[in-house]
């Protein structure tokens, strides 16, 4: 893996000059652009502080970007993990989330080694859309603090909106009225602005000079400091048994979402650029990075599609993006510590509640409910449901059991038609006998534990005739249980005297009806490849009665 890592390399910078090399920067410094604000948001939002959200930015962008599974990947922050992280510093503090940012690292090497990547695939689609949209409505809940200035307690959203009753909610209009401000700027910045300056950086500007002259009585991002080890960082000495009991749940959480949503970033940003992603070697670097982050003092981190795209989009050609995005988030950190930390709280509120509304993959929900895709639907809503009221993981593992058992139920029913011979639609065949009596039965669909009941009809349509033959062309699977019901039924319609017959089994039922007893109990001579061959045998069965 590591030889091929560097002939991947090599290819990727064959031929490098400076008219790419100068792509390469401009782009970065657009990502930079929408990472910073982001990764501040993010940082204050998770419990960890800004500076948390930066650090996180700075060293993903360089130890992922580096190493990642394709040239265009960009890491840092995510909102994904934002309702995870707040709930464990509700609980464990900042040490809690830099604990279990590094064991997601380690769950996400295991991941890498086992190659369980594969894995992601086997999600639907409305699942990952649900517990998307659960998370943003998370993430905004987790914001009406910041928004109007007010205090709540509680570990959950339901218990901080709850506690509202007891302490009252006394907005901080000065708060509101910043809110408003850069959501406006957010919502109606001009596209072709956007390009330059991001919209969420310009409100963060916008707003930071009106407080610098109005010097408004309303919270503040605070002390940024200026050095990449901060105060706050994990020591292995500090990581005992029992806290990584405690925290491997959300550290698993963390892990699921980084794999996704960095797999699925690969796929997306891989179809732009015509270049396929080693996910294997992606998750490696995804392992790394969130191993190393929380040394320095970082929150967890993942790829990013938004930043991924807009350094596309930009002009990028190589992970070099991703270092220039790094660097330029480390002069932010280093130089402008003193304006950030003059940042509203409810500025950075709104960046994340506009951000979370965002998140949302619109265009997939108008598909599935304009649509009325009544699965999908009803997938979407309970993963976003047990989103916000469980954990992640509890909720995509809901999200697709429900998957699992409404294909079951539904696309694996059994259906049985019943048809009487009409010998006018047999082209192209003589027949002695006008098969009045003769009934064909088409079974469709799997023979299993769920649809055995289903089976016992066949006893009712075989009375009043006297034979009936069973096509099974369209069942490709029995079990057990459904050959043993079978044997059964079979076996009460050979004793009110009907003729039972079968035609176009496929071998591996054949073999299990074989083991079952069933062939035996009917003969084996009455299985016949098609309806044709079992009418005609029939006819010698009823001339050979005569005689």
């Amino acid at each position: 893996m590591i030889k091929q890592y560097f002939q991947d390399l090599n290819l990727e910078f064959k031929n490098y000059d400076l008219k790419k090399f100068t792509l390469d920067a401009m782009a970065g410094l657009t990502v930079t652009a929408v990472a910073l604000p982001l990764a501040l948001a993010f940082g204050v939002s998770s419990g960890a502080g800004a500076p948390s959200g930066i650090i996180s930015a700075i060293v993903a962008g360089l130890i992922m970007g580096v190493l990642a599974g394709a040239s265009y990947q960009v890491s840092g922050p995510t909102g994904t993990m934002i309702a995870i992280l707040a709930t464990v510093y509700a609980t464990h503090g900042t040490e809690g989330i830099l604990i279990t940012g590094f064991l997601s690292g380690i769950l996400l090497l295991i991941v890498s080694i086992f190659r369980f990547g594969k894995l992601v695939s086997f999600i639907p689609a409305p699942v990952i859309t649900g517990f998307t949209s659960g998370i943003a409505i998370i993430i905004a809940l987790g914001q009406i603090d910041n928004f109007f200035g007010t205090v709540s307690y509680g570990k959950t959203n339901v218990e901080k909106l709850l506690s509202y009753a007891e302490l009252g909610f006394k907005p901080n209009m000065y708060a509101v009225l910043i809110g408003l401000l850069v959501m406006a700027i957010m919502i109606f910045w001009p596209k072709k602005w956007n390009a330059k300056i991001p919209s969420s950086l310009a409100g963060l500007i916008i707003i930071l000079a009106v407080n610098r002259i109005a010097d408004l009585p309303v919270m503040l991002v605070g002390e940024i400091p200026s050095t990449i080890f901060l105060e706050s960082r994990l020591s292995l000495g500090s990581i005992s048994i029992g806290k990584v009991l405690s925290l491997i749940s959300p550290a698993l959480s963390i892990a699921v979402l980084c794999m996704i949503e960095s797999l699925l970033c690969g796929a997306s940003a891989g179809k732009i650029k015509n270049q396929p992603l080693n996910a294997d070697r992606e998750l490696i670097a995804q392992g790394v990075g969130n191993i190393l982050i929380p040394f320095l003092g970082g929150i967890p981190a993942s790829a990013v599609l938004a930043r991924t795209s807009i350094a596309l989009k930009s002009g990028g050609q190589t992970r070099i993006v991703s270092i220039v995005q790094s660097l330029g988030l480390l002069f932010s950190m280093l130089f402008l510590g003193k304006f950030i930390s003059r940042i509203p709280m409810s500025a950075l509120a709104s960046v994340l509640i506009i951000t979370a509304w965002r998140m949302n993959e619109w265009n997939e929900i108008k598909f599935i409910f304009g649509k009325r895709f009544g699965r999908a639907i009803i997938e979407f809503t309970i993963t976003m449901a047990a989103t916000v009221l469980f954990d992640l993981t509890i909720a995509i593992l809901m999200g697709v059991f429900l998957g699992m058992m409404m294909f079951i139920i539904k696309d694996n029913e059994l259906r049985i038609d019943v048809s009487p011979v009409d010998l006018k639609r047999i082209k192209g065949h003589e027949f002695s006998m006008d098969h009045m009596n003769t009934k064909i039965i088409y079974l469709t669909g799997p023979l299993f534990f769920i649809t055995r009941e289903k089976l016992k009809s066949l006893v009712a349509h075989a009375e009043d005739t006297e034979n009936i033959i069973i096509s099974m062309r369209a069942v490709t699977t029995i079990d057990e249980s459904a050959v043993s019901e079978f044997k059964e039924i079979v076996s009460k319609i050979l004793k009110n005297n009907t003729n039972v017959l079968f035609c176009g089994i496929q071998p591996s039922v054949k073999e299990m009806l074989d083991r079952s007893g069933l062939t035996e109990l009917v003969g084996n001579d009455l299985f016949f490849w098609d309806a044709i061959e079992a009418l005609k045998n029939l006819e010698i069965i009823e001339i050979a009665a005569e005689k």
